[in-house]
């Protein structure tokens, strides 16, 4: 008796023409959706880290309107890079339940309104507390940010697009610290605080409105060394 074993063949050119039809799961450069990716999160970078040290330049402004030491006022800033660091241990797992892009576009919208929210305060403690809500905030697109762009840029390009959102990082410090303080000299502390806060705010819309929605998913490690 004998056995007949059947394979089944897929002639070369179908495999081929499958095999070029699959797309691309990343952003290349010169695209229009990398343009909109790199921009998003440089202005993302340029809010985060000038709502961050904002307040430097202002110590001594504040110092003197809540009667608080100099040592003291300098913790405004200090709890906001603490609470910074404490919020990048929950942030990152966070978005891989939830997604990058609302963590990202939420931790913005909620930084930018307690900023806001800061120039209300009449108390020196309301202020630490908004501080605070304001760094841990914003460790939202601190821990996400390149994750992002780890998982949605071609890998050739990874460098390039880290290294803009890195340089509006930078800027982002130097620009908050800045004209928070060219506006308090003629407009008072507040008055600049709240046009950092108003520019953070616009920088979230624009993040939200230009991010690609595609990205609103982690992909998992594996599905990305199979593509």
């Amino acid at each position: 008796m004998s056995r007949t074993t059947t394979v089944d063949t897929v002639p070369a050119g179908e495999v081929s023409v499958a095999g070029a039809s699959r797309p691309d799961p990343f952003i290349k450069r010169g695209t229009p959706q990398f343009m909109r990716v790199t921009l998003a999160l440089f202005s993302a970078g340029l809010a985060t880290f000038a709502l961050l040290y904002c307040v430097q330049p202002i110590l001594p402004v504040l110092s003197n309107e809540f009667g608080v030491s100099p040592a003291s006022s300098s913790i405004s800033l200090s709890i906001s890079t603490a609470m910074l660091a404490v919020g990048l241990l929950f942030t990152g797992p966070l978005s891989d339940a939830i997604g990058r892009k609302p963590v990202m576009v939420t931790a913005l919208l909620l930084a930018a309104c307690c900023s806001l929210l800061s120039t209300m305060m009449t108390s020196w403690h309301g202020i630490l507390i908004m501080r605070a809500l304001i760094g841990l905030s914003l460790s939202g697109v601190a821990a996400v940010g390149m994750t992002y762009l780890s998982e949605e840029i071609h890998p050739s390009f990874v460098a390039f697009s880290m290294g803009l959102y890195i340089s509006g990082n930078s800027i982002g410090g130097m620009s908050g610290r800045l004209l928070t303080g060219v506006f308090t000299d003629f407009f008072g502390w507040r008055v600049a605080l709240a046009a950092i806060s108003g520019f953070a705010l616009a920088a979230a819309i624009m993040f939200w409105r230009i991010l690609p929605s595609r990205a609103i998913s982690a992909r998992p490690r594996c599905d990305r060394k199979r593509c």
